[in-house]
């Protein structure tokens, strides 16, 4: 309408989005937990019209661990990423580990689910091929109801083949640590301008907000910065998502709003660099409601 668009731009359950360009083209996935298929897989040319071109994960495995519905089990908050001419989804299970799966297009044909790293409570893993050292990572963070932990990310070296994980983890960003924050998760990771970044939401789906964070090196010490919070808007706790960039250079964040009954619901917010290397969301860190189209 008249050249903008109105958030949210998916008005529907899409829980943890995250979203890869390839060329012209954006696509995005989200959380399934104990559905099948899984792993939805949407496509897009402009970031805000959007449509389900198929799914990635035919099944879940074991299969006798999914026979009966497992409503808070299964694919919890994946990260989509394009590396090496192949699509690659990772995903946390909560109760056995990190998958991901792979395809050289997005309509698959998809890999069957292979286990990166075993362990309870492992969840919302991000991996990044840092293409100037060839170096790979993946960063998670923790669900207390397996493991005891949370409001904490860790950080490892991948194999680049992405088959397994190459340490035993180190935590790179203590939310402990930082006055006000608790319930950290969700990264998502990337480099720019000679940094790492990790941007993850904090305080809750409910009335949290997101965080950045960057570092020279993977592994720490990062600093930290709120860049998209609730403010006088309507759009309570914007939270987990993720960050692409247009073909035309413009950068745009992808993230969910928690209504209640209605799910997890999808907003598209500007995004922009400042002189001083941080990011700024939305309209000066608060959601917007309507704004120009990409």
């Amino acid at each position: 309408m008249n050249g903008t668009y109105r958030n949210p731009v998916l008005n529907a359950d899409w829980s943890d989005p995250d979203v890869v360009r390839v060329g012209d083209d954006f696509y995005l996935t989200a959380s399934s937990f104990g559905r099948a298929p899984g792993l939805p897989l949407l496509h897009s040319r402009n970031l805000v019209d959007w449509t389900l071109v198929g799914h990635a994960l035919e099944r879940l495995e074991p299969e006798e661990e999914f026979a009966l519905p497992r409503h808070d089990r299964g694919v919890w908050a994946p990260s989509i990423r394009h590396h090496d001419d192949r699509f690659w989804i990772f995903w946390g299970d909560p109760d056995q580990g990190v998958f991901q799966v792979n395809a050289p297009e997005i309509r698959g044909p998809w890999t069957r689910p292979h286990l990166v790293e075993a362990g309870r409570g492992l969840i919302d893993p991000c991996p990044l091929w840092d293409d100037g050292t060839g170096e790979a990572y993946l960063v998670h963070a923790w669900a207390k109801s397996r493991s005891g932990v949370k409001n904490r990310l860790t950080g490892h070296r991948m194999h680049p083949d992405a088959t397994s994980l190459l340490d035993e983890g180190k935590v790179i960003v203590d939310g402990d640590r930082i006055p006000g924050w608790f319930t950290l998760e969700g990264p998502k990771l990337y480099r720019h301008d000679g940094w790492f970044w990790i941007l993850a939401p904090a305080g809750g789906v409910e009335t949290g907000w997101q965080g950045a964070f960057r570092s020279r090196g993977f592994f720490g010490p990062y600093e930290e910065r709120i860049v998209l919070e609730q403010k006088d808007t309507d759009v309570n706790g914007p939270h987990q998502g993720g960050w692409v960039r247009t073909a035309a250079g413009e950068d745009w964040f992808l993230h969910f709003q928690q209504r209640g009954p209605y799910g997890r619901v999808v907003h598209l917010q500007p995004m922009r660099w400042e002189r001083d290397g941080w990011p700024v969301l939305g309209d000066e860190g608060a959601p917007v409601a309507v704004h120009r189209r990409p």
